[in-house]
């Protein structure tokens, strides 16, 4: 054979080699290079990093949202199992400190039952519009309150707390919202009362006057924004991804090499091209905040799940709402409640997007924990099954192995540890 035969036959060696260990990387040549990015792309990176994301706004139900001692008082509450039926179950044991403010369970299962959803995370939540899976509270005060009462969760009344705060906390809480009412006589004041529980409770809490009952609700509401002061303070941190799209904002491409693989730039590219994932996740919280159907069935033994279309009409008729009467919301605010979307297929099965920051670390996934790790995620994204009830969102991706692997590469870029100071992820010295 010819000198140049050979050297024609080696290079098509070296070029065929070279093929497979990019394709095996999720890049191939004669595309662009894996640190190559249009304008268009730069935008789209640029406007999903932390680097953008705004202060946080204040919110106007609730006007000791920012105040500092109300963060000091949510933060021991959030901790204090003491707000519970059985003095067993405080907020941080479904949202644990150091599972990112999650609980590792398919579903919430630490208090009297077993809840029908999936525990997510509050880091970054002070930025949403709407809270739980199916948007039924429009404010985080009014959220932090829902499990308190819930039979499955805290299982107590707002009765007891109000009786709990003045035991153990009457002179943090007065400092902030003024003085307690008396609510020693327990003639007026039963011990465990409250609209739910059990037969007994309601009972006590029916036989109150309506006057006694509102001093309980506007203790029980500023327990409620006293969690949520301390729950502003946990905010996402940075990931390496923001440090990747810094430097794609600089076009350092020795720094994007330094920081991402060809397979994690590759998983970028698909994220924010083919896959089409920012349609949802999108912004500095990887979540648009609304609500889309993706055709998850549950399983078997679940009861049928009609996600935002119930959420809406709760809601609306949360008494502890944006327009309620313990609202600190002036007459315009609320814009989100009053013009609320309470009908519509799309509604139906649908639930919160949620953010994808620190998601390599969240497992399990979706609304009912049905998907156990990110592979089961991108499989059900690859196919797409259709949805009941309402119709999905989704269309099949039908991506290779190695497109998933490099889209799952790139989400694991995302982890990072909440911002938020260390002293508030541990229980409050005593």
């Amino acid at each position: 054979m010819k000198k140049s035969s050979l050297l024609t036959v080696a290079l098509l060696l070296v070029s065929l080699t070279g093929l497979g260990v990019a394709a095996l990387s999720g890049w191939l040549p004669g595309a662009s290079a894996p640190h190559a990015w249009s304008d268009e792309q730069r935008a789209i990176i640029a406007s999903l990093s932390i680097d953008t994301l705004p202060p946080l706004p204040p919110d106007p139900s609730n006007r000791v949202g920012d105040d500092s001692r109300a963060a000091e008082l949510g933060h021991a509450l959030f901790f204090d199992a003491r707000f519970s039926g059985d003095d067993a179950v405080a907020c941080a044991s479904c949202h644990q400190p150091d599972r990112y403010f999650t609980d590792g369970l398919v579903r919430a299962d630490v208090g009297r039952g077993t809840t029908k959803r999936h525990t997510p995370t509050i880091v970054g939540t002070a930025y949403n519009a709407w809270f739980y899976w199916d948007g039924r509270r429009d404010s985080q005060w009014a959220q932090a309150l829902t499990p308190l009462e819930a039979a499955v969760e805290h299982s107590g009344t707002r009765a007891q707390y109000a009786q709990r705060v003045a035991a153990f906390y009457r002179q943090p809480y007065e400092a902030i919202f003024g003085p307690l009412p008396d609510i020693s006589d327990p003639s007026a004041f039963p011990p465990t009362a409250g609209p739910f529980g059990n037969d007994e409770e309601q009972s006590a809490w029916a036989g109150m006057s309506q006057a006694d009952q509102t001093q309980i609700d506007v203790v029980y509401a500023n327990i409620g924004k006293a969690l949520a002061a301390y729950e502003r303070r946990i905010l996402p941190g940075r990931s390496r991804f923001d440090d990747y799209a810094q430097a794609v904002a600089a076009n350092d491409t020795e720094q994007m090499n330094s920081l991402f693989t060809r397979e994690e730039a590759t998983g970028l590219r698909l994220f924010i091209g083919e896959a089409n994932c920012t349609d949802c996740h999108n912004g500095p919280l990887f979540s648009n905040g609304t609500f889309h159907n993706i055709g998850l069935t549950g399983t078997p033994d679940e009861v049928l799940d009609s996600g935002r279309i119930d959420g809406a009409s709760q809601a609306r008729d949360d008494p502890f709402n944006c327009l309620g009467d313990f609202s600190d919301a002036p007459a315009p605010s609320c814009q989100e409640l009053r013009f609320i979307k309470l009908e519509g297929i799309e509604l139906r099965g649908a639930f919160k997007t949620p953010s994808l920051r620190n998601v390599g670390q969240t497992a399990p996934y979706m609304h009912n924990g049905s998907l156990a790790d990110l592979d089961a995620v991108l499989v059900h994204y690859n196919a797409a099954p259709p949805a009941f009830p309402g119709h999905s969102d989704l269309l099949p991706l039908d991506f290779t192995a190695e497109q998933l692997g490099a889209l799952k590469a790139f989400l694991l870029t995302l982890n990072g540890q909440p911002n938020v100071p260390a002293e508030l992820l541990q229980p409050p010295a005593k």
